[in-house]
């Protein structure tokens, strides 16, 4: 066996568990979703498995796993319907701490539930990749690439009599491997690759769990969601096979966010050929749909920053006690003023806050509110508004607009609010007063900005 990675299981909402592997590190959590049946250990005996995984997480995490029923995940009554095994992905996202994952669906049925799961968790999906895709197994008036009702039992009656046997493997390599012809080519028709499916086939299933699932996937239709996917979605397809492209197309066009990307290699499954073109494939498109998320997740935005003027030497005055109760009840005042003036807070900084408001003009009179207000406890603080494009960093922000208010919250003067000349342009009209306060060059920022405080 080959540097397997330790097999973990996720707990699911009704308590089964599902075997899965995390592997490797990088900027993405990619889950796969193998399609057919599978069995975490054993594919790990196949070196092609282990060539593709291994190419595969070299620059991504990766997650893999057994689908409830299959290789080394719980058995349960009956077979589990689409809905169940999407929130088992759910289930192992949540064991590995990833709050957001790519999804790639592979085979049949991969991409259909990882379509599913695009479709009814978007908020957990960075974006879909789906390859070798067949959303639809069943043929259909509008869908002729599918399975006939006597194609589809006359798949079933050559493999299942003879379940996890060299001859039940090789009509499995025939119908599973995208139903390859006589006379069969390398590695297909190669003895160890026979015997490792047999072996992969007993440990991944029994014959009649493995029917099971054929036919609930058989009847699964997921063609009426593709119209509400709302995640980036690349539908790759063999630049080799112009028949696929044409299914591919014809299945995914639904989908509002395809994007077709064509892949030199065979149709097939994708980790017994050169994995290279397909895995480059993916990361490019994780990295754009990074690229482009991390754009998304920039506002403009006012952000105030302030302080209590002096607190070291009041907190030395007073003690620890007092200084503490004093200080609880400057929190609860500043923490009023950004309710009332809606304005949202970001973090403290043991004597100050920092708080984004979607209005200049109401982040500078919550400041003044404030300013005034912490004079009755004895206390003055110094504020500072500025107006730009933030990052969201979480429950954190970031960006060269927060370094600029910080800037200007720090030259402002006792009971003083300090502003950007950004924010005195943007709230002409509001009746605030400013008088100039010059140039200054704020430290860690290219140029110099003109400030501006606040009339009383």
């Amino acid at each position: 066996m080959m540097d397997m990675p330790e097999t973990r299981w996720a707990r699911t909402i009704d308590g089964a568990c599902i075997a899965y592997q995390d592997i490797g590190e990088g900027p993405a959590t990619l889950v796969v979703i193998h399609g057919w049946v599978s069995h975490l250990e054993v594919y790990w005996e196949q070196p092609r498995y282990v060539r593709f995984i291994r190419r595969l997480s070299r620059n991504l995490r990766v997650l893999v796993f057994d689908k409830r029923g299959i290789g080394m995940s719980d058995r349960v009554n009956g077979t589990p319907d689409i809905g169940t095994l999407a929130d088992d992905v759910r289930a192992i996202m949540d064991a590995a701490s990833a709050e957001k994952a790519a999804l790639l669906g592979w085979g049949s049925p991969g991409p259909e539930l990882a379509a599913f799961f695009a479709a009814t968790h978007p908020d957990r999906s960075l974006c879909l990749v789906t390859f070798w895709a067949a959303l639809h197994r069943r043929k259909e008036i509008d869908y002729p690439w599918g399975l006939s009702e006597q194609e589809f039992e006359e798949r079933c009656a050559a493999v299942l009599p003879s379940w996890g046997t060299e001859k039940g493997a090789r009509a499995f390599i025939r119908e599973g491997y995208g139903g390859l012809e006589e006379p069969l080519s390398p590695p297909y028709n190669e003895p160890d690759f026979t015997a490792w499916n047999a072996k992969l086939a007993r440990f991944a299933a029994t014959p009649a769990s493995y029917e099971a699932f054929e036919r609930m996937w058989y009847a699964t239709d997921v063609r009426p969601l593709l119209a509400t996917i709302t995640v980036p979605t690349a539908c790759l397809y063999s630049s080799l096979d112009s028949e696929e492209e044409q299914y591919v197309r014809s299945e995914a066009n639904a989908i509002p966010t395809a994007e077709f990307i064509p892949v030199a290699t065979t149709p097939e499954v994708i980790w017994v050929r050169e994995p290279e073109p397909i895995v480059a494939a993916v990361e490019r498109f994780i990295a754009s749909v990074q690229h482009e998320e991390a754009a998304l997740d920039r506002r403009l935005a006012t952000v105030l920053f302030t302080d209590i003027v002096g607190s070291t030497d009041k907190a030395c005055e007073m003690g620890d006690a007092r200084w503490t109760a004093q200080l609880g009840k400057h929190n609860a005042t500043v923490r009023a003023f950004l309710v009332r003036y809606r304005g949202h807070e970001v973090s403290t900084t043991g004597d100050g806050f920092l708080a984004t408001f979607d209005g200049p003009a109401r982040a500078v009179r919550c400041a003044q509110g404030i300013c005034e207000a912490v004079k009755r406890l004895g206390l003055e603080v110094r504020a500072g508004c500025h107006t730009g494009e933030i990052e969201l960093l979480g429950a954190d922000v970031g960006g060269i607009a927060v370094h600029i208010g910080a800037r200007v919250g720090a030259l402002a003067g006792p009971s003083e609010v300090l502003v950007s000349s950004t924010v005195k342009d943007l709230v002409a009209g509001s009746g605030l007063v400013f008088s100039d306060r010059g140039e200054h060059e704020l430290k860690g920022v290219p140029e110099p900005w003109h400030l501006y405080a606040v009339a009383s």
